[in-house]
């Protein structure tokens, strides 16, 4: 997979904004982050024909700057089972009301084909020019 060097965060539109059709993979997934200081649940993977995005709660929230930015950012690469590469294509965040988590969006692209059944992830905190990298392979598959 290719180097973690392009991970700066793109605020876009949710991907159900921008394709209501899209198959979506329900899989609740989580594991501990950042030293183990937040946990990272994975919600679902929502797969459109050129592109792919992944939905995620982080607890407890990251911290925010007066801008609404994060000194955390994510970085995504990804790998299906048939060997096709996917680069990261941005994605979105935000704390919940009340502060308690962060809720969020990562997207890869370009889409993953049918045929794929696996979608190998390295998913990269950046915090401080520290990297915090974990690996994990979800399920893929179409809505019917």
């Amino acid at each position: 997979m290719a180097d973690a060097d392009r991970c700066t965060p793109v605020r876009s539109p949710s991907p159900e904004a921008r394709d209501p059709t899209m198959a979506s993979n329900a899989l609740p997934t989580s594991l501990p982050v950042l030293g183990g200081s937040h946990e990272l649940t994975l919600r679902a993977l929502a797969l459109e024909p050129d592109s792919f995005a992944i939905r995620y709660f982080l607890t407890p929230a990251l911290p925010e700057t007066p801008d609404g930015t994060s000194p955390i950012l994510l970085a995504l690469e990804a790998e299906d089972d048939l060997g096709n590469e996917y680069t990261d294509w941005g994605g979105a965040f935000g704390s919940a009301p009340d502060g308690s988590y962060t809720s969020g969006t990562i997207a890869g692209q370009p889409g993953v084909p049918a045929e794929a059944r696996g979608l190998r992830l390295r998913i990269t905190f950046l915090r401080n020019a520290e990297e915090f990298p974990y690996e994990l392979t979800l399920p893929v598959a179409y809505d019917a």
